[in-house]
């Protein structure tokens, strides 16, 4: 099993995964709030160069020489919310306060990848995207190393019948919002959870990108999931159900 562990940096804690112990990684809390992760990569390895993305809820996938190439969008950074490494001593953050940061690192290449995956980054496959670009960069399947990071859990995340299917459409290759429900609710060990109020549902999204992860033929000891929901974790994560601030925790991880 992959183990989770606790860290310090100078007595504020952060997350680390075994799956991914070859890279310089983590996945911080909100006790490192406001600081940015140009700051954030002295935790991690402080002679990495630094980048991050305007987050827009899609599936765009960028390299550090795509973000340097791009004209600059609001506060100077590019759009997308997905970054993928092209040289040793690229560290690649994402910030999430309930949506999912994935980070993925390559045995044999040694790049990695950092992505925020909420439901609508789900529903349109943005770990499948990384992925097929990873693949393009010579990747193989086997070799890659996925940990899912601290976000809301299935328990505690109530939505509409529609974003589910929605979000279910990326995984079940139904038409109709009924019967891709339904197909959810049949897999083994289901990312839909019933919910009191019957127009709505429970809905795991990490669940859901493991399940896109296994069609594509990725086994599950290639991926850890943290142990940890943002909204039942006060004490460690913002989260934006629970609170309803625009405040972050920041994952990253540095490519070797």
């Amino acid at each position: 099993m992959h183990t989770w562990h606790w860290h310090n940096w100078q007595g504020i804690p952060y997350l680390s995964c075994s799956i991914l112990e070859y890279w310089h990684h983590g996945f911080l809390t909100h006790h490192f709030w406001p600081r940015s992760p140009q700051e954030l990569t002295k935790v991690l390895l402080p002679e990495a160069s630094v980048y991050r993305l305007k987050q827009v809820h899609g599936n765009t996938v960028l390299t550090p020489q795509e973000i340097d190439s791009m004209s600059r969008g609001e506060d100077n950074l590019a759009e997308a919310d997905g970054l993928i490494s092209e040289q040793p001593l690229q560290a690649l953050w994402v910030a999430s306060a309930d949506c999912t940061p994935v980070l993925i690192g390559d045995v044999k290449t040694r790049r990695v990848a950092a992505l925020h995956a909420g439901w609508r980054g789900t529903a349109k496959k943005i770990v499948p995207q990384a992925i097929a670009q990873l693949k393009a960069q010579g990747s193989q399947l086997d070799d890659l190393r996925i940990a899912m990071g601290p976000a809301i859990a299935g328990e505690v995340y109530q939505v509409s019948l529609e974003v589910a299917a929605e979000v279910g459409a990326s995984i079940i290759p139904h038409e109709d919002e009924n019967s891709i429900i339904k197909a959810l609710y049949e897999l083994p060990n289901s990312p839909l959870l019933v919910d009191p109020n019957p127009t709505k549902v429970r809905l795991d999204v990490r669940r859901v990108n493991a399940l896109q992860l296994e069609s594509l033929g990725i086994s599950a000891e290639q991926v850890a999931i943290a142990p940890y929901c943002t909204y039942q974790t006060p004490e460690h994560f913002f989260s934006y159900r629970r609170e309803q601030e625009k405040k972050v925790q920041w994952s990253g991880i540095v490519s070797g």
